[in-house]
């Protein structure tokens, strides 16, 4: 403003101003426009025709005409009583070009420069190129690319036009030399920028950018910084300053942080106050930092957060909890008092839901938690949420909670989803050491017709396998959730190709299956089945057993089975979990109308905790056991477990530990395996913990048989450890494995390096 009052001031002094005595105006002239029409300068005119004119109206035309910024000179004169007004226009732009820029987009500068008055058709102000110059130096400067230089070619043409040519040479972004913190005495400078998105970089930098300065990222790291004392009960922590220089060429940059530790606080004592609506033990209970514990800040926003669910279980959706500390900087002690203020319960008048084109209301109604007219439950609105995202129908979900107007003890609950296309078409090609090329094709419909039922076929074909299949599923044959689905599939098997004895197997067969919910995590499934087996024995075989088998049972086979199974999950991601357990129990008899009469037990295990932010400690096991009763003596040996593969034991080929004959695989009717996992993500790139990460493990297993003769026997357990990978790609899921056997004996067949890789195109 200043300098518009200043250039205002020159203008008056420099224009010309020719009145020589008052007169009255008949006419109004103005003289020298190009592209400004007369209309536009009379509507800027404080005088009209008819109004005496001064010496002091002159110069009040020449400030109004020069703060409309269309004109670079104004004169006014006075012929035979006519006001004339000389003007020479300032020139338009009639192009921008930016030349040079590789990270800003031209198209988003002219958009994001267009509100800063400088765009195509605009009148051109030098003053407004200067500020344009600055804000690209700005943008260049957060982006840490401090060398760039930036200058500006201001071509006349014809017409009182100019065209702008901005030059860029944005140089290279400048990176961190050094981090240095000054004033810590309790705690290593590395561990204090362990998480600093700011580092001086390492061999993968050049992808990861760590190693570039920002000024966001050290605001950030500041905070990191500060968090870290505080949870650690440095309450009087403080950043006295930060220097950050940069070389001469502006390359690298020296980043220095000053601090103050300060004392270590504990905590004195834990109050509540307020009014606690939940009896005070059970609040207290979920009050994380105790008394005599270290300060944390973490631990207190912890503390809140399950204070405020809990009161929002209760129906006060809009509780306020305050932490407020009473510091003994003498005694260097803290007392915590959690001030409690729950508000008004509030009950849930209406449940609207929108964006559900094609879905049913009655899908997405069925999954809700929270009930219309009951009292609003944070935890019920969140289960709600979270089984209407597992359904698979929507790419998003979201839940606004609307207090109703007038009332101040009632809302309403907003779902507003996104759907996502339910039905696909896939074609699926892969490799894996077990089972070679695999080629597979599915149609899926998940969302048939908005009801919510699923409807499948598919095909898979690899050198061991080739399957057919078709399902369907009704998830809520009742109100309560009962499922009730089909399956019917026809399934060809060379054993042989799986590194196992040579016989191959032609099934075809189908099931119907129940699934009772029994709570949010825990479900039952029911199924009877029936399958048709033609077994094809080679006639060299030399597997005795085999033989004996064929010879006593027959080589065709209707089997009539039951299966009951149970599972549980709570796991927080169901591809690369950080934490929770997924486990299951399922037993399978086949029943005495059938041909064969046996039963198959199976528990599976899988059990993950997060050690800190980015390890996680994976513990697993599988058990399996199955045996033949009735009239049949022997145990099918196709309905046998196999050790040992990627999947398995790694280190070990796929399917060959356990009996042999003839240095064939059998395979077993007792499984055992299990192992003990560490995840961790890639060094320097923590962000990629969910779609890349690496682990070390220890496996354990065998298969033991009862026919041949093999008894469980912890000795006859096999042990490997390696490192293994997993990386969820544009192509699919791959994963690789490095191990080592650790007691591998004469006729193991050890596999060290193995790897298994999809793609979906």
């Amino acid at each position: 403003m200043n300098k518009l009052l200043l250039s205002i001031a020159f203008f008056l002094l420099t224009s010309t101003v020719v009145i020589a005595d008052t007169f009255t105006i008949k006419d109004i002239r103005v003289e020298g426009l190009q592209r400004i029409s007369a209309g536009t300068v009379f509507n800027f005119l404080p005088v009209k025709v008819g109004d005496e004119m001064t010496d002091k109206d002159a110069k009040s035309i020449i400030r109004a005409l020069f703060k409309s910024k269309y004109f670079n000179d104004v004169a006014v004169d006075e012929q035979d009583d006519v006001l004339v007004i000389t003007v020479s226009e300032r020139p338009a732009i009639s192009s921008i070009e930016f030349v040079g820029n590789k990270d800003l987009d031209s198209k988003e500068l002219l958009k994001s420069l267009s509100r800063m008055g400088f765009a195509e058709g605009q009148v051109f102000q030098k003053a407004i190129l200067e500020r344009v110059e600055l804000e690209l130096e700005r943008q260049y400067f957060s982006r840490g690319k401090y060398g760039v230089v930036i200058n500006s070619d201001v071509t006349p043409l014809e017409r009182n036009r100019v065209a702008i040519r901005i030059n860029l040479a944005e140089g290279i972004v400048a990176t961190i030399a050094s981090i240095n913190i000054v004033g810590n005495t309790s705690f290593d400078e590395d561990d204090l920028m362990a998480d600093f998105e700011s580092t001086t970089g390492g061999l993968l930098s050049s992808f990861t950018k760590d190693n570039q300065y920002s000024r966001q990222k050290l605001s950030a790291d500041l905070e990191t910084l500060r968090s870290y004392y505080l949870d650690r009960g440095y309450v009087d922590f403080s950043v006295e300053s930060t220097q950050v220089s940069i070389t001469d060429d502006k390359k690298q940059m020296y980043i220095t942080i000053n601090i103050q530790e300060g004392k270590r606080y504990k905590v004195k004592e834990v109050r509540l106050a307020g009014d606690l609506i939940v009896p005070e033990n059970e609040l207290f209970e979920l009050v994380t930092i105790k008394k005599d514990a270290v300060f944390s800040r973490k631990a207190i926003t912890q503390s809140t957060e399950y204070l405020t669910d809990r009161l929002g279980n209760e129906g006060y959706a809009f509780a306020n909890i305050n932490a407020v500390p009473d510091i003994d900087r003498e005694s260097r002690e803290v007392t915590l008092t959690f001030f409690i203020d729950p508000g008004r319960r509030a009950y849930v008048r209406r449940i609207n839901i929108a964006g559900n084109s094609k879905t049913r209301d009655e899908v997405l109604r069925r999954e809700m938690r929270q009930q219309e007219s009951a009292w609003i439950s944070t935890s019920k609105v969140d289960q709600s949420r979270a089984r209407i995202s597992r359904l698979g129908y929507f790419e998003d979900v979201n839940v606004e909670t609307i207090p109703v107007p007038g009332s101040v003890d009632q809302v309403d609950l907003d779902f507003n989803v996104s759907e996502t296309p339910s039905g696909s078409l896939s074609a699926g090609l892969g490799f894996s050491q077990s089972d070679g090329l695999i080629f597979n094709a599915n149609i899926v419909q998940k969302n048939f017709l908005g009801s919510g039922k699923h409807i499948n076929f598919g095909f898979n074909n690899s050198s061991v396998n080739t399957v057919y299949s078709f399902g369907y599923t009704n998830p809520f044959v009742t109100v309560d959730g009962i499922s009730q689905g089909f399956n019917a599939f026809f399934r060809e098997t060379d054993a042989n190709k799986a590194n196992l004895a040579s016989f191959s197997t032609d099934v075809w067969g189908g099931d119907i299956s129940f699934g009772i919910p029994i709570s949010e995590i825990n479900r039952i499934r029911l199924a009877f089945g029936y399958e048709n087996t033609q077994l094809n024995l080679p006639s060299n075989s030399t597997i005795s057993s085999y033989k004996k088998f064929v010879a006593d049972e027959g080589d065709s086979f209707d089997t009539w089975t039951m299966t009951l199974s149970w599972s549980s999950d709570t796991r927080d991601n169901s591809i690369l979990p950080t934490r929770g357990t997924s486990q299951s129990i399922s037993a399978e008899v086949a029943i005495p109308v059938g041909s064969l009469q046996y039963y198959k037990v199976r528990y599976r295990h899988k059990w993950f905790h997060p050690v800190t932010d980015s390890l996680t400690l994976s513990l697993g096991g599988n058990l399996g056991y199955g045996n033949s009763y009735g009239s049949t003596d022997i145990y099918p040996f196709f309905q046998n477990f196999y050790a040992g593969g990627i999947r398995s034991l790694r280190g070990f080929q796929s399917n060959t530990l356990g009996a042999q004959e003839d240095g064939q695989a059998l395979g077993g009717n007792l499984l055992v395996t299990g192992g003990a996992e560490l995840i961790f993500p890639v060094p320097f790139m923590k962000k990629q913990l969910r779609s890349f990460r690496l682990s070390t493990f220890v496996d354990m297993g065998n298969v033991f048989s009862e026919e041949q003769g093999f008894n469980f026997d912890a000795g006859e357990l096999r042990y490997s450890a390696g490192l293994s990978a997993v990386w969820i790609s544009p192509f699919g899921a791959m994963t690789v494995s490095i191990a080592k056997p650790l007691n591998d004996e004469s006729g193991d067949e050890v596999e060290n390096f193995q790897f298994s890789l999809g793609s979906t195109f």
